[in-house]
Parts: structure tokens; sequence; C-alpha cells
């Protein structure tokens, strides 16, 4: 084979993973944000990281405690090592959540990416978990806690919220089998999952022809344009980026250390007692409404909901532009801009015992089925008056509504975190 044949196998070989060439347009930054390809720089650093923790770390309650202090005070760079680890896993559940809303506001699944928006909910799932299953892994009063507040919930489930929480715990509480089955879980079948998933997902990115260009107002075909070679116009941009995160991740880590609390205490809990803090969202809802609706209804209908979004919003003429118009964009800032204050204002009439029934134990009728009609019938009230107001595209209405609900549990998750002290009542964060 003659060199310049050798070399042309070797860059196919090499960007078997990305098209030779690219439209020009895709290297635009505001179309990404690089987003997708910062998630997949953390899962290989997460795995790397990961195995080489699994040298030292062991997975049983007497001493899991013992292995971290031992991992962070004798082994060389070990605390740099558990750093990365966490900050890591914190970054991709933030990166991951942001790519999602990338893809939603830009429209990115029309029917030739449907199935592709499905792949990537099951992948938010998986990081999602993998990460709530390694939070328990230091054994320490923080994850033991965590973990339990968290299984808890599972009570309130009817009929089978309780067989769940016994095969996720392997008992009634966190213990010796809890400790080995998420251990399991999180240095096993997760990473294998998200292994298997990210080459098909990305498969389906490169069978829909790439990523989503807008058209221009003189293109009726949405023609990408010029083609560029991919290496390197694309392949650096991409490098690059990697190797910024890269750098951010490892400056976190240097200067801020993994919380590790006690050992874990069956005995004592802490005051407050807070799930991890991507389920804030969830535990603070619960002091709000009724468990079923809580942990049952509104999950549900969310995730049906999601599901379904390609079916019921065809984006097809708007993909690839943000907000799919002006008018959409001024549309989201309402929206934002009205469950931002309708949010903090009703969990503060329900905290100060305005709410519907703010003595005694939750109540199916008025801590559950009440507020949830209002909550309907709000959301059909935005609907339409969003819709008449700006004359809007069901895609345009719907997007706000979206954004109604995604900006209240972020408010919710913040409230949690950073405004619920001792007993979680209400405080200023400090």
């Amino acid at each position: 084979m003659e060199e310049k044949d050798q070399r042309k196998y070797f860059r196919n070989l090499l960007l078997h993973f990305r098209p030779s060439t690219v439209p020009e347009r895709t290297l635009r930054l505001s179309l990404t944000w690089g987003l997708g390809g910062m998630a997949v720089v953390l899962v290989f650093l997460l795995i790397a990281t990961g195995l080489l923790l699994k040298f030292i770390y062991e997975p049983v309650p007497g001493s899991a405690y013992d292995s971290i202090l031992y991992l962070q005070s004798r082994v060389p760079f070990g605390q740099l090592l558990r750093n990365l680890h966490r900050w890591s896993g914190n970054a991709l559940i933030l990166l991951t959540f942001l790519h999602f809303l990338r893809v939603f506001y830009t429209g990115a699944f029309d029917p030739a990416r449907r199935f592709n928006w499905t792949i990537g909910l099951i992948l938010f799932a998986a990081v999602v978990f993998s990460n709530f299953t390694g939070y328990l892994l230091p054994w320490d009063q923080i994850a033991y806690w965590a973990i339990t507040i968290s299984t808890s919930m599972l009570d309130y489930l009817p009929v089978v919220g309780v067989g769940i929480k016994r095969l996720i715990l392997g008992g009634t509480e966190p213990g010796t089998a809890t400790l080995m089955n998420f251990y399991a879980i999180h240095t096993a079948i997760l990473p294998a999952l998200l292994l298997f998933i990210l080459p098909f997902h990305f498969w389906r990115i490169r069978k829909a022809n790439g990523l989503v260009i807008p058209r221009s107002p003189s293109e009726d075909t949405g023609y990408p344009g010029p083609q560029v070679d991919a290496m390197p116009h694309l392949i650096v941009r991409e490098v690059t980026t990697a190797l910024i995160l890269l750098a951010v991740i490892l400056l976190i880590s240097m200067f801020y250390n993994a919380p590790l609390a006690d050992q874990a205490n069956p005995g004592l809990s802490p005051n407050p007692t807070k799930a991890p803090w991507y389920f804030m969202g969830i535990q603070e809802l619960l002091m709000h409404f009724h468990p079923v609706f809580s942990l049952l209804v509104l999950p549900s209908m969310l995730m049906v909901g999601l599901f379904a979004l390609p079916y019921i919003d065809d984006p097809t003429e708007t993909a690839g532009t943000w907000f799919r118009s002006r008018k959409g964009r001024k549309m989201a800032l309402i929206a934002m801009g009205v469950s931002i204050i309708g949010t903090v204002a009703g969990v503060l009439l329900d905290e100060f015992q305005f709410g519907l029934n703010p003595s005694g134990p939750p109540d199916m009728i008025t801590n559950g089925l009440w507020p949830f009609a209002i909550i309907l019938a709000f959301c059909a009230g935005f609907y339409l008056l969003m819709k008449k107001l700006f004359s809007a595209t069901g895609s345009e209405v719907i997007q706000a509504i979206f954004t109604l609900l995604a900006t209240a549990f972020v408010v919710l998750t913040v409230i949690g975190i950073w405004f619920r002290g001792a007993g979680m009542q209400l405080m200023w964060a400090g």
C-alpha cells in the first residue's frame, strides 16, 4: 500500500466516529455549546478515575469509610483522585441536563431524531442513577442518610413502593446488602449501559445527517451549505473544548475537596436530613403535596410527556433555531418569570400555614387533588393566554409550558438545597 493510501486509510479509521466532512455552518459554537461532547469526556474521565478508586475501595460497611480515609491520607494524590471523580459526577449531571435543554430549545427532535430523543432520556436517567448509587459508597453520615431519606420516599407509593424499596436496599434499611448492590450497579451495570448506548446515540445523530441546522430565510430546503474537512475544523475544536473542560475540573478538584462527614451512624440522623441535591426538588414537593401526587402522579405525567413530546410537537420548520422564533424567546422569558414568582409565592404561603391543610397529616383531597387541579387549571389558562396574546404556534406554546414547569422544579431544588435548615424550616441561605 502506498504511503498516500496508508495515510488516507488511517485518517478514515481515526475519523470513523465522525464524518469525514461536515457542513461549515455546524461549526458554530452557539448551535450546541459542545455540551454533548463534554458529557462524553466526563463519562470517560469517571470511568478512568473509578477504575483507579477500585484498587483502594472496599465495599463493606466496616471497611468502606476506612478505605476512603486511607485513600485521602496515605495514597499519593488519593484526595485529588477522589475529588476528580466526585466533581466530574456532579458536572456530568449538570451538563447532561443542559444538553437536554439545548436539544429541546433548538427543536432537535424532528421526525428523523425522535427515537434519539428517547435514547437521550434513557442516558440522562442512567447518569442520574449512576450518581445516586455512587453517593452511598463513602459510607459517611451525609451519604447514609441521603440514601435513607431518598429510598424512604418509596414507602409512600401504593402497592409497589415497599417492595421496590426492599429490592433496592436488600432489606428494610441501608446495610451490607445495600452497599454491595449499589457498588455493583455503580461500577459495572451502569457504566456498561452507558458504554453500550452512547455509541448508538452518536450513530443515530450521524444517521439523521448530523446536527440540526437552522434554515435561513432564503432557504426552502434547509441545504446545509459548503462542506469542510472534519480534520482539523471539527476535531481540533472538540479536542480544545475537552482540554478546557479537563483543566476546569482539575482546578476545582485541586482547591475543593469532596465532602466527607463522620462515619455512618444509623442511630444518629443529621439535622436536616436531605436527599442528594438532584432529588431535592422531589423532596421539596413532598413538603407541599400528598406523597401519591409528589412521587407517582406528577413524575409519571412528566415522564409520559417527555417521551411523547416528539410525537405531539413537530418542530421540523423551526428545527435548529433557538426558542423556535423571537416570539418564542419572549414567551419563554415570560414563562420563566411567572414560574419563579409563582413557585416562591406558593412555597412561602404554604410554609406560613396558609396551605389547604396546615395541620395534621397530608390529606389526599386537600393536599393532593385540589392543588393538582389548580396546577392543571393554571397551565391550561397559561396555554390559552399565551396562544391568544402572541398568536403563537402549538410548538411555541408547548415550549412556554415546558419552561414554566422546568423552572418551577429548578426553583424547588434551589430552595431545598440552600434555603432549608434545621427541621427543614425555611431560612436565609448562609
